[in-house]
């Protein structure tokens, strides 16, 4: 049985930034060390990898693909990545890789085959909304993406707001961005007018959008999100 290398957590940017400014200098000084990279989309990959200075070794690295449509025969296939004790770097569209992300079937994969994973520290976009927010810090839950068919999306809205309010609990949801001004339509209908609502979006961006009002108050004034990336957070 041949030695496993480790599996590598790598964040990214959430936007268009410089890499610089969001991931911590040691972790990209980590990235010339790898030769094999499983991605979200290669080109985006290679993108952010060459504004972290290695555009000059492109063409020298090894990319897989691992998104929503990649099948489990292939998934399981790259576990030969990790042969010979070579490290693999996993590495998300945006922010984290394996949250809200389909690289959690290669976390989970690694752990099964007692593969060490090893997360590096960079951007979140759920925590750093929730940090900018002022709702419950102390008690938050992650609902992911909630229906996109709009009867099941407000009876989704109806149940986080009546669980939020039981537990004073803040939820915390992301949408795809084409739908984020729909999704804040129902919020701000569905929700009671004291529910406290946060819209953080294009978060770390120059242009980055934090606003937390209660649903009376958004609907006095409501703010065109269109596809900017977004995070809503509700505490009722």
């Amino acid at each position: 049985m041949t030695e496993k290398g480790k599996l590598y957590l790598i964040p990214s940017p959430l936007g268009e930034n410089d890499p610089k400014e969001v991931i911590p200098v040691p972790v990209l000084e980590s990235l010339t060390g790898f030769r094999t990279f499983v991605v979200e989309e290669i080109r985006t990959a290679r993108r952010y990898l060459s504004k972290a200075g290695l555009k000059g070794r492109i063409g020298e690295l090894e990319f897989h693909e691992l998104n929503e449509h990649t099948d489990q025969s292939t998934i399981e296939g790259y576990l030969k990545l990790f042969d010979d004790g070579n490290d693999v770097a996993l590495i998300s569209e945006a922010g984290l890789p394996a949250v809200a992300d389909p690289g959690a079937q290669l976390v989970s994969l690694a752990h099964r085959h007692g593969i060490e994973v090893v997360p590096a520290v960079g951007p979140s976009s759920l925590m750093l909304a929730l940090m900018a927010s002022g709702l419950n810090g102390q008690s938050f839950a992650f609902c992911g993406y909630i229906p996109a068919k709009t009867d099941e999306r407000r009876s989704k809205l109806k149940t986080l707001e009546k669980v939020s309010s039981q537990l004073r609990q803040t939820q915390i949801i992301i949408e795809t961005p084409y739908r984020n001004d729909s999704l804040f339509a129902d919020m701000t209908s569905i929700c009671s007018p004291s529910t406290k609502i946060c819209v953080a979006a294009n978060i770390t961006m120059p242009d980055a959008f934090i606003k937390t009002k209660t649903a009376g108050e958004w609907k006095k004034q409501i703010p065109v999100i269109g596809k900017r990336p977004c995070v809503f957070l509700i505490l009722a």
